[in-house]
């Protein structure tokens, strides 16, 4: 469902809630170079998420594409309990906007960072859970090709949603080199990072680095730039510490299934995220 509101704008009301077409905007959630996340209202206050274009890209069709194909996707995905809710997207005033459920919770790096005892609580599930909402985008015929902590939320009772679909791409039978390269390069894939072909494995190797920083709390490889990670990946992979050595905690199982995730040949990975799935329930105890 799409919507275009062209003969409306922000606005200020007396409540001190912005207005943005037949929205009001409550309190900004969260903000990143390309859009901004609101808690907005509609007339009868409902809740919800609004994400826009940042106003500063209002004309950059660089921008503006991905915006609006992140949408699209989302539209195809979001009917699974593990990803956002996508309710419509549009313009408002030519500035694209995209509507989703409400959820009260943080990220997951927020939840890292706080030592928050919700992911202390229910880090097997959040684990499985993330690689259950892959396993739906790849199932679905998509990569998301930006899985990190910062898009994936989790709400108060550890429920997990995975979020922000801007640079997912269609998931291809065979690796493919895509004509542009972005994304977050700490949780990037050697192959992704060397601009070679790749697939679906890419976030096989983005949950792995998660899964490795969330139960250790350091990133396996570190480094100031894309060039000291990858260097960090294909010179120092036989020196990375296992979890266990430094959370005696981590059941071996899912010390294996980690380490496997971030092979540096994509085909000593796992070859699809069900077979990982199949192996952290395995490995967590979980039904």
């Amino acid at each position: 469902m799409t919507f275009d509101l062209s003969q409306t704008d922000l606005q200020e009301t007396p409540a001190k809630a912005r207005r943005f077409g037949r929205f009001h905007l409550q309190e900004l959630l969260n903000q990143g170079g390309m859009a901004e996340i609101w808690l907005a209202t509609d007339a009868e206050g409902r809740p919800y998420a609004l994400r826009k274009l940042r106003d500063r890209l209002r004309f950059n069709l660089l921008a503006r594409r991905r915006f609006f194909r992140g949408c699209a996707i989302l539209a195809k995905l979001h009917a699974h309990d593990n990803v956002i809710k996508y309710i419509e997207h549009g313009r408002i005033r030519w500035l694209p906007y995209l509507l989703m459920e409400y959820v009260e919770g943080s990220n997951l790096k927020q939840l890292a960072l706080e030592q928050d005892p919700v992911l202390q609580e229910s880090l097997a599930q959040i684990l499985i859970d993330t690689a259950v909402a892959l396993e739906h985008v790849h199932d679905s015929g998509f990569m998301h090709l930006d899985f990190k902590p910062e898009n994936v939320l989790v709400t108060r009772n550890g429920y997990v949603r995975l979020v922000d679909f801007d640079l997912a791409q269609p998931r291809p039978p065979q690796p493919k080199r895509l004509r542009r390269n972005p994304g977050t390069p700490a949780y990037m894939a050697p192959e992704q990072l060397q601009r070679q072909p790749l697939d679906h494995r890419a976030d096989i190797f983005a949950w792995g680095v998660t899964a490795y920083e969330l139960v250790t709390g350091r990133k396996p490889f570190e480094g100031a730039t894309p060039k000291d990670i990858l260097m960090a990946q294909l010179q120092r992979r036989n020196e990375l510490v296992p979890p266990r050595q430094i959370n005696p905690d981590v059941p071996p199982g899912l010390e294996k299934a980690i380490l496997r995730c971030l092979e540096v040949d994509p085909a000593k990975r796992y070859p699809d995220m069900s077979m990982l799935v199949h192996e952290l329930k395995n490995a967590l105890y979980v039904d």
